[in-house]
């Protein structure tokens, strides 16, 4: 959530943040007015209470109609304490669930606009030219067929559309992935960490999944579990409600779980093949830093990520994402897009955002400097999407005989193979 003090100084800045990321602006003005009543009644509580005990002591010491005067008076008193503070409660639970449906401030370098108005920052690796080649593409779930890697059908059949089962050589490409992926992240400073899949609803809030996104998540009912999208779900929450010296920052892991997405709203989109699934595995940096320090680990974690798809050898360009595709919790967001032969574009395989403060003040984490203890800042950047990532190997590194060559960064974790072979022609 965004601090209510800048709301009450700067509303015009909210109000251009809302209007940027095509959102409700008059929920601006509703929350100015339920944090005046906030605090109006909180005032006016205060004042009772006061009255309230220095009647209590003047009581005692009264006598006669003095005495009675004061003990109706005390009567009153009790009846508008009590009053008081039930307006108090609501206008402050007003202003939370209100407070709670306002995205992050929107970093004023954002470029305007929906999904296609990004901004292309850089383009890296060279695009194949398979027609002077001498042979036609092959697309994802073609080539994973032929290598005894990929089963969509016995996924639908076993679990419905949208999932797969890896196999062969399918599955231990994923491991080698997982693996150099830590590998480049524990020699970056990362914390590995293996976290939970099913976390709270207060997690999942804090996080800022449960306001637009919350369609796209899965709810078990019975349990008031949630299944994350992501570990920086539990990553987020890992510090909730923590103090934390200033000298342990920053703060850096790197998580490695099971993901599961709805993918409402995606009907008829990559439906062919591993592209767009409702469960695949993931790993996922997520720091925190001190505030004034967060676009600079916004910059570190986008070179992390490129440095990732460079050493995959893979064709891709890095964009600017704009304002009304950014997500509740991210100021900024670079998204990191690998050439896809057969699709003829570029398509998101990595992901980071500048969350600010955002994150931490709904999941009160803080840093003590000194004697001051404030906010801290997190941040959050996907490196390895594990079937995205495979989809993008198995096309850019395909040869006209349906095999595919190893980048060299994964040939340790398989072995020492140099190239993926057909099982079947």
């Amino acid at each position: 959530m965004i601090d209510l003090r800048l709301l009450r100084e700067d509303p015009d800045r909210v109000r251009a943040s809302q209007r940027a990321r095509g959102e409700d602006v008059a929920l601006v003005d509703a929350l100015l007015s339920a944090d005046e009543r906030r605090r109006s009644s909180g005032v006016r509580f205060d004042e009772l209470r006061a009255e309230q005990k220095q009647l209590g002591k003047q009581i005692p010491k009264a006598t006669g109609d003095d005495k009675a005067e004061l003990l109706k008076r005390a009567e009153q008193l009790k009846a508008d304490v009590k009053a008081a503070d039930a307006e108090r409660d609501a206008a402050d639970a007003e202003t939370q669930e209100l407070l709670l449906k306002l995205g992050n401030l929107v970093h004023p370098d954002v470029p305007v606009g929906g999904e296609e108005d990004f901004v292309t920052l850089e383009t890296h690796g060279t695009i194949r030219d398979f027609g002077a080649e001498g042979f036609e593409p092959k697309d994802h779930l073609e080539l994973g067929q032929l290598l005894g890697a990929i089963d969509v059908e016995r996924g639908a059949k076993v679990s419905g559309s949208r999932f797969y089962f890896l196999t062969g050589v399918g599955a231990l490409l994923e491991l080698a992935l997982v693996n150099a992926a830590i590998a480049q992240a524990t020699a970056a400073g990362f914390t590995p960490m293996l976290t939970p899949a099913l976390v709270r609803p207060q997690s999942m809030a804090g996080t800022g999944f449960l306001g637009q996104a919350s369609q796209d998540v899965y709810h078990l009912d019975k349990d008031d579990l949630y299944l994350v999208g992501t570990s920086e779900v539990p990553l987020a929450a890992y510090h909730m409600d923590e103090i934390i010296d200033a000298d342990r920052l920053p703060l850096r892991y790197a998580g490695f779980s099971p993901c599961f997405r709805r993918e409402a709203g995606s009907h008829g989109k990559d439906t062919r093949g591993i592209f767009r699934v409702h469960q695949f595995d993931k790993v996922e940096m997520f720091s925190y830093v001190a505030p004034e320090d967060s676009q600079a680990e916004h910059q570190r974690l986008l070179e992390w990520e490129k440095q990732w798809l460079t050493s995959l050898e893979l064709p891709f360009r890095v964009i600017d994402v704009a304002s009304g595709d950014l997500g509740a919790s991210a100021a900024r967001k670079y998204d990191c897009e690998a050439w896809i032969p057969t699709q003829g574009k570029y398509r998101e395989l990595t992901s980071t955002s500048d969350c600010t403060e955002f994150q931490s003040r709904r999941l009160s984490i803080r840093v003590r400097d000194g004697k001051q203890v404030k906010p801290l800042a997190t941040l959050n950047g996907t490196l390895c999407a594990v079937p995205r990532t495979i989809v993008a190997i198995l096309e850019n590194h395909q040869q006209a005989d349906g095999s595919v060559r190893v980048p060299e960064v994964l040939r340790p974790y398989l072995g020492g193979r140099e190239v993926l072979e057909p099982v079947s022609r």
